[in-house]
């Protein structure tokens, strides 16, 4: 049964930002940056954002945020299990469209998990 609370789907801790970055496949389109790497572990699989402040003010990096959380969220129950994905979001994420956004996800989550 999958876990019910997201929290249970946060990547946290910077060893594990670390470890995936390193460690995992990567594919990048204009706007992100995704780093999926597959431990063998039987958890959920974990998901963590990098939003620095190159993609603008707080105001802008926490909508940015918050669309590529809700962008996953619905995405999640497809990726591996234990698996650990960094989303990184990059400058040109800040004025990209919701749409535009899901579109360069869904393609690079095609391409690390294939």
């Amino acid at each position: 049964m999958p876990p019910t609370s997201s929290a249970a789907y946060r990547l946290t801790g910077s060893a594990r930002f670390s470890l995936a970055i390193r460690t995992g496949r990567r594919a990048g389109s204009d706007t992100l940056v995704l780093h999926l790497a597959r431990p063998d572990d039987v958890e959920p699989p974990r998901v963590g954002f990098v939003v620095s402040r190159a993609v603008g003010n707080a105001v802008t990096r926490n909508r940015v945020k918050r669309r590529l959380r809700e962008l996953v969220r619905v995405r999640r129950e497809g990726l591996p299990t234990g698996s650990m994905l960094v989303v990184r979001a990059l400058p040109p994420s800040a004025g990209a469209s919701y749409s535009e956004l899901q579109s360069d996800l869904a393609r690079c989550l095609s391409r690390v998990t294939s």
